[in-house]
């Protein structure tokens, strides 16, 4: 039976590590042709190796999501090497700066330009090139923190309230051209960037103790729901902001 994504070209950013990875992987094993992209050179041409040794396709390109002139010749080596885009996972993002009055000024700005502004190049290449074939089909990392809010990170959770709010505009705009654009967010998940809460036992026991399901997230819990958005299943939904979260918002 073809796999859920199966011969779709798919570029995924920020697929050096954690979330990225584990889509990239799941992607592949779905018979997607992936495109893997990051700064990370070593990690994302690890992951690409993973990729091929259990058989699937897949090429690396570094790129710099905050940065026009890489988002676009990172699109165009994908158009360059299988001759289309089919669906986008915009993933790369950082966590970065403090409390309101702490924050600095280059700690917000990095912040904002990475998360949010690097989503909106992407897409805005990507999709020049999905209106060209009709179709096309892309999913934005946000975050539960784009539909809730904690203290200490005001610059992470402006960034993720305007990924949902660009994803359900950018939606509206394309959804009669067969272009669905959607959003995944998702809760504390086992990735590097969670790595030293999780170390501590009572950063960990609280995070624990806000999620209902009664665990922490795994990129692959994650992955599946990025899969599923953009198969030919989903291609009914559109501007949707996806909780993957074990309960974090509903709670």
């Amino acid at each position: 039976m073809a796999g859920q994504v199966e011969d779709k070209v798919t570029l995924v950013t920020g697929g050096s590590s954690g979330i990225g990875r584990a889509t990239a992987l799941t992607l592949a094993s779905e018979g997607a042709k992936v495109v893997v992209a990051d700064l990370n050179v070593s990690g994302g041409e690890e992951t690409v190796h993973l990729i091929q040794d259990a058989g699937g396709e897949g090429i690396f390109v570094e790129a710099d999501v905050s940065k026009a002139d890489s988002v676009e010749a990172m699109v165009n080596r994908t158009i360059e090497t299988y001759g289309r885009l089919d669906c986008a996972f915009n993933n790369a993002g950082v966590g970065r700066g403090g409390s309101t009055v702490d924050c600095t000024e280059e700690d917000w700005e990095f912040t904002i330009k990475v998360n949010l502004t690097g989503v909106w190049l992407c897409m805005k290449y990507e999709i020049a090139q999905m209106l060209k074939q009709s179709s096309g089909a892309i999913v934005n990392t946000a975050s539960a923190y784009g539909l809730a809010a904690a203290g200490g990170t005001p610059s992470y959770v402006a960034s993720k309230h305007g990924v949902v709010g660009l994803t359900k505009a950018s939606a509206m705009e394309y959804a009669a051209e067969g272009i669905r654009v959607n959003a995944v967010c998702p809760g504390h998940i086992n990735t590097p960037m969670l790595e030293r809460a999780m170390n501590d036992p009572e950063s960990k026991a609280r995070m624990l103790a806000r999620h209902p399901i009664g665990r922490i997230g795994d990129p692959e819990d994650v992955a599946q729901a990025v899969m599923w958005l953009l198969s030919d299943a989903a291609s009914f939904v559109t501007g949707h902001a996806m909780s993957v979260d074990g309960g974090w918002v509903a709670r």
